[in-house]
């Protein structure tokens, strides 16, 4: 299929004939800007038209793309400028947005940020444990520090000092990302028991796992509305601080098409 006239690679849609670089730009459908598509998630429909994300931007066929938060998004829906933006952007096709969506938009970005760190675990390219993080992060050898939802003030403090030191950036205020995922979150993640705080290792030499890791976790922090850097615990997600999940049924265009 050929591209239509005019349309530019930064337009809200996509599908096989316009594929681009990962750094490419893409439109949001809601607000009209122009981001990386790194930073926007990718919607897709499945063969009988049902909306649902596809975090990884790799289902088959035509995407629209969204930089919005979660209560955004939810506005958006029940406004109708969702469906709007995606009738615009699917030309009009027959398609169905499932009431739970910008549920089954949370769950699909913390799945995708859970096998990303899975991912860098087994190419170890992780760091867990205080005090090795500790160690390696006063060293310089910590590229991304990140937190548990529920961890303390003091253990985050600590860490966040070290990281500072090593990066030369005393002073600063600089401190590690807090995630909208639990302990227990993080833990069934990994593979492991307690993961309270992990490390990304990394040296300005090679920042290349550091920088797969902040690309998921920050649409995920971005989607959930907090930016992760605050001194308390409170994520806005529920008291545990994991991050909602849907009830039932499909949470990705992938799963869909599997079923």
């Amino acid at each position: 299929m050929r591209t239509p006239p005019n349309e530019r690679l930064t337009s809200d849609i996509d599908g096989p004939e316009l594929s681009a670089p990962a750094g490419s730009e893409r439109r949001c459908i809601l607000t009209g800007a122009s981001s990386a598509r790194d930073n926007l998630l990718r919607l897709a429909i499945s063969p009988d038209g049902m909306v649902l994300p596809d975090a990884a931007a790799k289902a088959p066929g035509r995407g629209a793309w969204i930089g919005a938060t979660r209560q955004e998004l939810e506005n958006a829906l029940v406004e109708g400028h969702l469906r709007k933006g995606l009738m615009r952007a699917f030309k009009g096709a027959p398609l169905a947005i499932p009431d739970d969506l910008p549920e089954k938009v949370e769950a699909a970005l913390v799945r995708h940020a859970c096998d990303r760190m899975g991912l860098e675990l087994r190419s170890g390219n992780i760091v867990m444990g205080s005090a090795r993080i500790e160690e390696q992060a006063r060293s310089g050898r910590i590229a991304v520090l990140l937190h548990a939802s529920d961890s303390s003030d003091d253990g985050r403090r600590k860490l966040d000092q070290a990281w500072r030191v090593g990066t030369d950036a005393e002073g600063s205020g600089l401190r590690g990302q807090v995630l909208p995922l639990d302990r227990t979150a993080l833990s069934v993640a990994l593979g492991r028991d307690n993961v309270v705080h992990l490390g990304v290792a990394g040296h300005p030499s090679d920042m290349r796992a550091a920088n797969r890791v902040l690309q998921a976790v920050s649409r995920l922090v971005h989607y959930v509305g907090n930016d992760g850097t605050s001194e308390t615990n409170e994520t806005g997600r529920d008291a545990s601080g994991r991050a909602d999940l849907p009830s039932g049924g499909p949470a990705t265009i992938d799963e869909y098409v599997k079923d």
